[in-house]
């Protein structure tokens, strides 16, 4: 063996497998929009359009997925000379059924083929060499909204409301789509005959002449639930957007992997509103944006990672509380606890609450730590037995916290007052709930100030878990980008940028009393981790 050989750290080979992934993947990303190459030895078919052929567009509407007859649809929207090359919208007008105003189901149908075709002919229609078709459901059954209401208005009334509201949280109604998008392959490329794009290869259809016709991709990404009106009893004459716009090769591929991904997602357990909230992600930002959001996603996931492989090892083996503060964690315990109910409560998307609901037990498992607290059978012990330097920082900890509470209380008690006599909540469990949070996430911070009060004091912090708290700051950051691009209450995004007031304060304190980690401070202790090995 050779002398003085290192094996590299697990952290060193966590972000080595990390960097491997991020570029196969760009590399995978990247073959999607690399059109095939075709030559002499390479068969090929070519697309139809490019002998800027005149087609026409026919939308039929229908309650059958596969209609056998004309009279199984409705006709509702035509252009008989359609010009492909250029975006453009219509508003479409349409009768709908009593079947679907019974929260039934609504389906659109897109034709588009020769100019001469009637519609009322449906034979010819199907028949027409020149004939592409592609089918969406119009309607879409979701959990309607829970109603909010005035905690003191009349009794009676908020009960009716409530009632109302209640029964109709577990049952999900029809909703039709306000606006509806479609594209058209109209990139000129050529496609090998052996090697096919599965995505391409599965909707194609060729002329007499070898030529294949152009792909109608109806656009579900950027069909989202803000954009559904629920379909009421009264509901007669409703109308909607039609958006068309081209489609390229590359987004094409792009968007119908993404799409049989969510199938895939739906069939592990993901809810609808989970769903909407990925696809707002990749339809509210453009593409170039979408590429550098995976890769910041993807930073996030490993700094995630690093802080919690930091933040356990770092407080698994801490049996001295000596210049932390027990308060500060605790109320990272309780808050943590507050926002995942919070969450639960707004039906937020799993993409939020969950890391959410994975912090808040970490926070617990802390907060044990902190206190000395042991299980012994069904009781539970909390540790008094300090030392001189835990008692003194306890101390300090409680001299912080008595002077938060003079300016604390007060404005939690008048935000609760507020809230009650002015905002509409579900509940009275709703109005706890919000208030509880709203303290969390504006005031909440201020839970953090003991922790900078005892450095302050102390003129050191060597004490803390600096490589946890490291990758966590650069996840604030982050966090401030993905408060922009995934849909979360207002509340929580505005605490996002909390945090990074608190990380400029710890930064400063950090270069203020820098760690001299080779000499033992005036607790007896060495800096974090020096008698551990390095990651």
């Amino acid at each position: 063996m050779v002398a003085g050989l290192q094996f590299p750290s697990f952290s060193t080979l966590v972000c080595g497998l990390f960097t491997a992934y991020i570029l196969h993947s760009v590399w995978t990303l990247a073959q999607l929009f690399m059109p095939p190459n075709c030559s002499e030895d390479i068969p090929c078919i070519y697309p139809a359009l490019a002998n800027n052929p005149k087609l026409q567009l026919i939308v039929y509407t229908s309650v059958k997925r596969m209609p056998d007859h004309a009279s199984d649809l409705t006709l509702v929207h035509r252009i008989r000379d359609f010009d492909y090359h250029e975006p453009q919208e219509s508003v479409v007008h349409l009768t709908l059924p009593k079947r679907v105003r019974k929260n039934g189901t609504l389906l659109l149908h897109f034709f588009m083929t020769s100019p001469y075709v009637d519609p009322e002919n449906w034979i010819e229609l199907k028949s027409n060499e020149w004939t592409i078709y592609a089918m969406t459901p119009f309607t879409q059954h979701v959990v309607p909204q829970p109603q909010t209401f005035s905690l003191l208005g009349e009794e009676e009334n908020s009960k009716i409301e409530e009632t109302a509201g209640s029964a109709s949280l577990d049952k999900p109604v029809s909703h039709y789509k306000s606006q509806v998008a479609f594209s058209l392959l109209t990139e000129l490329v050529g496609l090998p005959k052996n090697a096919m794009p599965y995505e391409i290869g599965r909707s194609l259809r060729l002329t007499s002449r070898g030529l294949y016709l152009p792909v109608i991709y109806v656009d579900e990404m950027s069909s989202r639930i803000r954009d559904l009106v629920k379909v009421e009893a009264s509901s007669v004459k409703v109308n909607f957007t039609l958006k068309y716009e081209t489609i390229s090769y590359g987004k094409y591929r792009l968007w119908s992997q993404f799409e049989a991904a969510f199938v895939t997602m739906e069939g592990l357990g993901f809810t609808a509103k989970d769903l909407d909230e990925v696809k707002g992600i990749f339809t509210d930002t453009n593409l170039y944006l979408l590429v550098g959001t995976f890769l910041v996603a993807a930073v996030h996931l490993l700094f995630d990672f690093l802080a919690f492989k930091n933040d356990i090892s770092f407080w698994q083996g801490r049996d001295d509380m000596t210049g932390i503060s027990s308060s500060t964690v605790a109320w990272r315990a309780f808050s943590q606890i507050i926002i995942v109910l919070y969450l639960v409560d707004e039906q937020t998307s799993m993409l939020v609450l969950g890391p959410a609901a994975v912090g808040a037990i970490i926070e617990l498992w802390k907060v044990t730590k902190a206190f000395h607290v042991e299980m012994k059978g069904w009781q539970i012990i909390i540790g008094t037995d300090l030392s001189r330097e835990e008692s003194s920082t306890r101390e300090l900890d409680a001299e912080g916290i008595r002077y938060l509470r003079y300016l604390l209380y007060p404005l939690c008690f008048a935000g609760a007052v507020y809230s009650l006599l002015f905002v509409p909540h579900r509940s009275w469990y709703s109005w706890i709930l919000t208030c509880l949070v709203n303290g969390v996430y504006a005031f909440g911070f201020l839970f953090m100030l003991p922790q900078l009060f005892i450095n302050y004091k102390l003129k050191s912090v060597a004490h803390l878990p600096w490589r946890a708290f490291m990758y966590k700051a650069f996840n604030t950051f982050i966090d401030d980008l993905f408060a922009f691009i995934i849909t979360m209450p207002t509340a929580h995004r505005v605490a996002c940028f909390r945090d990074d007031v608190v990380f400029l304060i710890y930064l400063y304190q950090r270069w203020l009393y820098p760690v001299d980690k080779s000499r033992i401070n005036e607790f007896g202790e060495r800096g974090e981790d020096e008698n551990k090995k390095n990651d």
